[in-house]
């Protein structure tokens, strides 16, 4: 069996997780218990369309709380404690080579991951650099014009 994905997760990002988790193993994990209780009250459950719907909310809740323990499980903690370079947890304002500007956020939580392409071209770069991006759909260079942290 492979070894786990390890995710570089900032304090912020590991809390977000987590209180996503506590809200799908309280309150959503009632709420499907209680639909396949109510929709087993409705007779025959072969034919019983909400009870199949509820069954089959649960399994892709009870999924989705697996895939979050496995993350929090494997996720390494960083502080990124600096403005200098770029690090998870940073908020990074680009300009590509047309001048459109940009800010993306270095995140396996909701933003750029810093193992995807453009993660990857600006992971420890600092502001003036210039990252050339290997993208499925080409190269482009974008200049660095500003870090902070989330």
């Amino acid at each position: 069996m492979p070894e786990p994905r390890r995710e570089r997760l900032t304090p912020a990002q590991v809390a977000a997780l987590e209180a996503e988790l506590a809200e799908l193993e309280g309150p959503r994990r009632a709420e499907v218990i209680e639909a396949i209780k109510t929709a087993r009250s409705f007779g025959d459950l072969s034919e019983n369309f909400e009870y199949h719907a509820a069954k089959n909310e649960q399994g892709l809740l009870e999924a989705r709380i697996k895939k979050l323990r496995a993350r929090l499980a494997n996720a390494i903690v960083v502080e990124h404690d600096t403005d200098e370079h770029v690090g998870v947890g940073s908020i990074v304002e680009i300009a590509d080579e047309d001048g459109e500007t940009m800010e993306v956020e270095i995140s396996a939580v909701g933003g750029v991951g810093p193992d995807s392409p453009l993660g990857r071209a600006l992971m420890g770069a600092a502001v003036g650099d210039v990252v050339e991006v290997e993208a499925p759909r080409g190269r482009w260079k974008a200049r660095i014009l500003g870090i902070r942290r989330a």
